[in-house]
């Protein structure tokens, strides 16, 4: 198998059904490299719940003795997301966040060099916002639309995908604290798969073994040709 030589400055991202793997091989992934050498940015993202939103939302329930709703799904959250204003006002800060993470702190490392491996990014995005907030036309928010123009991209994006009841079963074994309905993860499952002929996924099965993924991972990078990455 051919090694990288070099992977400066670069993005690779990382998206998916829950339980296919992505944690895993970005972890490998990252060993990997370290040991060549080269140590990356890992950065996760969730629309809604990366860090400098998640603080907001901490402080927020402080100032107001906890009169927000608990993070996950309940029904004082369904309750307060029927309003229109609260739902938007959400997605914009969310979006905004993504702004943030996405158009400066990505762009960032990517000008000093540095290798990003990003564990979720747009189009999981997309599919989160479309799922939760089916009454809003994302496609309407002008912050949408400058996210999509702002936010890098790929030199490599990696899309795991697995059955819904192979989904299910490893949600269960993980112990997720909040893990999708068998019908939202048929919905997201869908989604995916009508963006595969649109965007350049390396499209991997993550009921294969995990050894058996991270060759594939490592094959698939060595053939990625950019004026940074050399193999």
């Amino acid at each position: 198998m051919k090694q990288m030589q070099s992977i400066r400055g670069s993005l690779i991202t990382f998206g998916g059904l829950d339980g296919a793997g992505k944690s895993t091989q970005i972890a490998l992934l990252t060993d990997y490299l370290v040991k060549s050498g080269r140590e990356p940015v890992c950065i996760w993202t969730r629309g809604g719940y990366t860090a400098v939103l998640q603080g907001l939302k901490t402080l927020s329930r402080r100032l107001l003795h906890r009169r927000l709703p608990p993070s996950g799904k309940s029904p004082q959250r369904s309750q307060a997301f029927s309003k229109w204003w609260v739902r938007r006002l959400w997605l914009s800060l969310a979006l905004l966040d993504l702004l943030w993470v996405y158009g400066v702190q990505i762009r960032w490392h990517r000008y000093r060099g540095r290798l990003v491996l990003c564990d979720r990014y747009l189009w999981d995005t997309a599919i989160d916002f479309r799922l939760n907030f089916p009454q809003e036309k994302l496609d309407r928010y002008w912050l949408w639309r400058l996210l999509g123009r702002i936010s890098p991209q790929p030199d490599a994006s990696f899309l795991m995908l697995l059955s819904v009841e192979e989904s299910v079963r490893r949600s269960k074994m993980k112990g997720e604290p909040f893990p999708d309905p068998p019908d939202s993860l048929g919905q997201r499952l869908a989604y995916y798969q009508d963006l595969i002929p649109r965007v350049p996924f390396h499209v991997l099965d993550g009921s294969q073994p995990i050894t058996t993924l991270f060759n594939q991972i490592l094959a698939d990078l060595a053939q990625v040709r950019h004026d940074q990455i050399t193999v």
